[in-house]
Formats: structure tokens, C-alpha cells, sequence
């Protein structure tokens, strides 16, 4: 047997192995790099599970890489660890390099894509934008679950994660979108 090249393989492949066993509901649980707990739900539908197993971990996978860049330094037009990001750098690299997800690599683009989501309906991985420039959807970034997200906020700062229900951000929220192929339900 050949070793995983990547989470989705070893997620299909664990499927192919396992089959109707998976039908079981079970709560998985993990937390971000401040402590708080993200909860990935499961469904006991054997078909739906398969589906949002893969939804999940893609997620999983999606907040995991984000966090894992927490400390990269700001650089605009910057898309990779070695240079720095800029926010939608930031957001497009990560999405490509834990769920393989090729996302516009502009705040006016990833604005565009998904499904709308209220604040109350949002859900990590979502994509949260903020007016920073006068200018809406002019910054964006990984919402985290209990108001936090992460993102690479501007020159002379690291990739962070701050919460967008106090201050500054919560003034300049601008909306949400979800990615359809991370959705976790």
C-alpha cells in the first residue's frame, strides 16, 4: 500500500476500506492556536457521511494551514511563506495548499464566490470581508469559529488571528461567503 499524497486521498481511501462503517455520527473536535475548540460534525445518513466527512476534514485541513502560517510576515501582492502574504494571497494560498481549491487571487474575486452567509450563520472556513480602504470587500480572511479569524493584516504585521466581533474590525465588516467544496453542512 502506497502512503496518502494528500488529505483527500487518505480520506477516499479510508472510505474504500471502511464503507458502511462509517455511518456512525461522532463529533470530532480540535482547537486553534488561541485554544478555542472547533467541533466538525459527522451524519449517521451512510451516503451524507462520505460528504461531509470529506467537508470536514477538508475545513479541518484548510484552518490547520492557515494556522500553521500564523507569524508570516505582511507583504503586498505577496502569496507565499518564503515572501509574505497580503490578505487574499494569504487566503488563496491556503485554500490551494490544504484542499487543493484554485480561489481568485483578489478580495473583488473571492468576494464573488460562494454563498452569501449572515453573521450568525458563519462557520470556520468561511471567508469574512472587511471595508479597510474605503472600499468594500478590501480585506479578507478565514473565520476561525467564536468570532475569531485569521489573516494577513497590512504592512509591518505577521499573519494573525484577531476577533471580528470587537472594534475596529466588527466596524468594517463587510460579509461572508462560503466555499462550497469546505461547506460543513
Amino acid at each position: 500500500m502506497q502512503p496518502c499524497v494528500s488529505v483527500l486521498d487518505c480520506v477516499l481511501g479510508l472510505f474504500l476500506l471502511l464503507g458502511p462503517a462509517l455511518s456512525v455520527a461522532a463529533d470530532r473536535y480540535t482547537q486553534n492556536a488561541k485554544g478555542v475548540t472547533l467541533t466538525f460534525l459527522e451524519t449517521k445518513a451512510p451516503a451524507l457521511a462520505i460528504t461531509t466527512t470529506l467537508q470536514n476534514t477538508l475545513t479541518q485541513a484548510v484552518l490547520m494551514q492557515a494556522m500553521q502560517l500564523e507569524g508570516v510576515r505582511y507583504r503586498y501582492g505577496g502569496n507565499a511563506p518564503e515572501t509574505g502574504f497580503d490578505c487574499s494571497g494569504f487566503v488563496h494560498y491556503v485554500f490551494h495548499q490544504a484542499a487543493k481549491i484554485q480561489l481568485p487571487r483578489t478580495t473583488g474575486g473571492l468576494s464573488r464566490m460562494g454563498q452569501h452567509v449572515l453573521p450568525a450563520d458563519l462557520q470556520a472556513g468561511d471567508l469574512v470581508f472587511f471595508n479597510t480602504r474605503n472600499s468594500a470587500n478590501s480585506h479578507v480572511g478565514i473565520y476561525l469559529g467564536q468570532g475569531d479569524f485569521i489573516h494577513a493584516p497590512h504592512a509591518g504585521q505577521t499573519v494573525k488571528i484577531e476577533n471580528m466581533e470587537t472594534g475596529y474590525w466588527q466596524q468594517h465588516y463587510n460579509g461572508a461567503q462560503r466555499i462550497a467544496e469546505i461547506a460543513t453542512q
